[in-house]
Protein backbone atom coordinates (compact mmCIF):
# COMPACT_ATOMS: atom_id res chain seq x y z
CA UNK A 1 0.00 0.00 0.00
CA UNK A 2 2.97 2.69 0.95
CA UNK A 3 4.41 1.44 -2.53
CA UNK A 4 1.41 2.75 -4.30
CA UNK A 5 1.63 5.77 -2.41
CA UNK A 6 4.95 6.83 -3.46
CA UNK A 7 4.25 6.00 -7.06
CA UNK A 8 1.12 7.83 -7.06
CA UNK A 9 3.12 11.27 -5.46
CA UNK A 10 5.57 10.62 -8.00
CA UNK A 11 3.34 10.16 -11.02
CA UNK A 12 1.97 13.59 -9.44
CA UNK A 13 5.07 15.63 -9.53
CA UNK A 14 5.96 14.29 -12.72
CA UNK A 15 2.95 15.75 -14.46
CA UNK A 16 3.03 19.06 -13.06
CA UNK A 17 6.42 19.12 -14.94
CA UNK A 18 7.42 22.34 -17.37
CA UNK A 19 4.02 23.74 -15.55
CA UNK A 20 5.89 27.19 -14.25
CA UNK A 21 7.72 27.23 -17.36
CA UNK A 22 4.80 27.49 -19.11
CA UNK A 23 2.94 29.88 -16.79
CA UNK A 24 6.37 32.15 -17.31
CA UNK A 25 5.63 32.33 -20.87
CA UNK A 26 2.63 33.31 -20.61
CA UNK A 27 2.97 36.29 -18.35
CA UNK A 28 5.90 37.73 -20.07
CA UNK A 29 3.95 39.60 -22.37
CA UNK A 30 1.76 40.89 -20.22
CA UNK A 31 4.96 42.14 -18.04
CA UNK A 32 6.44 43.43 -21.04
CA UNK A 33 3.30 45.72 -22.21
CA UNK A 34 3.28 47.13 -18.73
CA UNK A 35 6.69 48.38 -18.39
CA UNK A 36 6.11 49.77 -22.57
CA UNK A 37 3.25 51.42 -20.42
CA UNK A 38 4.81 52.94 -17.80
CA UNK A 39 7.88 54.32 -20.20
CA UNK A 40 5.48 56.23 -22.47
CA UNK A 41 3.63 57.75 -18.84
CA UNK A 42 7.31 58.81 -18.24
CA UNK A 43 8.05 60.08 -21.40
CA UNK A 44 4.34 62.34 -20.94
CA UNK A 45 5.42 63.21 -17.68
CA UNK A 46 8.72 64.34 -18.79
CA UNK A 47 7.40 66.33 -21.97
CA UNK A 48 5.32 68.02 -19.42
CA UNK A 49 8.69 69.23 -17.25
CA UNK A 50 10.54 70.07 -20.77
CA UNK A 51 7.82 71.99 -21.93
CA UNK A 52 7.65 74.10 -18.97
CA UNK A 53 11.55 74.43 -17.80
CA UNK A 54 11.86 75.59 -21.85
CA UNK A 55 9.42 78.49 -21.49
CA UNK A 56 10.60 79.25 -17.98
CA UNK A 57 14.28 79.64 -20.05
CA UNK A 58 12.70 81.60 -23.32
CA UNK A 59 10.66 84.00 -21.20
CA UNK A 60 13.91 84.82 -18.98
CA UNK A 61 15.78 85.46 -22.20
CA UNK A 62 13.31 87.49 -24.19
CA UNK A 63 12.81 89.82 -20.98
CA UNK A 64 16.63 90.60 -20.67
CA UNK A 65 17.12 91.17 -24.44
CA UNK A 66 16.94 94.62 -25.39
CA UNK A 67 16.57 93.94 -28.99
CA UNK A 68 15.37 91.27 -31.07
CA UNK A 69 13.70 89.61 -27.89
CA UNK A 70 11.64 87.35 -30.14
CA UNK A 71 14.72 85.51 -31.35
CA UNK A 72 16.83 85.12 -28.28
CA UNK A 73 13.61 83.70 -26.65
CA UNK A 74 12.78 81.19 -29.09
CA UNK A 75 16.50 80.06 -29.20
CA UNK A 76 16.58 80.14 -25.64
CA UNK A 77 13.53 77.78 -25.73
CA UNK A 78 14.74 75.42 -27.82
CA UNK A 79 17.95 75.19 -26.52
CA UNK A 80 16.83 72.97 -23.69
CA UNK A 81 14.84 70.67 -26.21
CA UNK A 82 16.16 67.53 -27.43
CA UNK A 83 15.74 67.11 -31.15
CA UNK A 84 13.30 63.91 -30.54
CA UNK A 85 10.76 66.35 -29.61
CA UNK A 86 9.02 68.18 -31.70
CA UNK A 87 8.83 71.87 -30.39
CA UNK A 88 7.40 75.53 -31.51
CA UNK A 89 7.47 78.28 -29.67
CA UNK A 90 5.47 81.72 -29.55
CA UNK A 91 6.75 84.39 -27.70
CA UNK A 92 5.72 87.95 -26.73
CA UNK A 93 5.19 90.94 -24.65
CA UNK A 94 1.91 91.45 -22.89
CA UNK A 95 0.04 94.65 -21.92
CA UNK A 96 1.06 94.50 -18.23
CA UNK A 97 5.00 94.71 -18.68
CA UNK A 98 5.52 90.86 -18.82
CA UNK A 99 7.22 89.17 -21.43
CA UNK A 100 5.56 85.45 -21.94
CA UNK A 101 6.56 82.64 -24.08
CA UNK A 102 4.92 79.29 -24.76
CA UNK A 103 6.48 75.98 -25.76
CA UNK A 104 4.51 73.78 -27.41
CA UNK A 105 6.14 70.37 -27.73
CA UNK A 106 5.09 67.20 -29.37
CA UNK A 107 5.35 63.76 -26.80
CA UNK A 108 7.46 60.94 -28.87
CA UNK A 109 5.44 57.98 -28.90
CA UNK A 110 7.28 54.76 -28.19
CA UNK A 111 5.61 52.47 -30.40
CA UNK A 112 4.58 54.10 -33.62
CA UNK A 113 1.74 53.95 -34.91
CA UNK A 114 0.05 52.74 -31.57
CA UNK A 115 -0.67 56.36 -30.89
CA UNK A 116 -0.26 59.59 -32.05
CA UNK A 117 1.34 62.06 -29.74
CA UNK A 118 -0.56 64.61 -28.57
CA UNK A 119 1.05 68.34 -28.31
CA UNK A 120 1.89 69.61 -24.72
CA UNK A 121 2.15 73.28 -23.45
CA UNK A 122 4.70 75.41 -21.34
CA UNK A 123 3.99 78.63 -20.36
CA UNK A 124 5.75 81.33 -18.96
CA UNK A 125 6.20 84.80 -18.04
CA UNK A 126 9.08 87.55 -16.74
CA UNK A 127 9.17 90.91 -16.09
CA UNK A 128 10.15 93.10 -18.68
CA UNK A 129 14.01 94.59 -17.90
CA UNK A 130 13.81 98.32 -18.87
Amino acid sequence: MRRVRIRAQEWERGRDRGQTAIEFIGVVPLILLLLVALWQCALVGYTFVLAGNAADEGARAGAAAQGGAAGACRTAALRQVPSSFEGDTACGEDGGGMYRATVTLKIPVLIPGVLSGFPVDGTAAHVKER
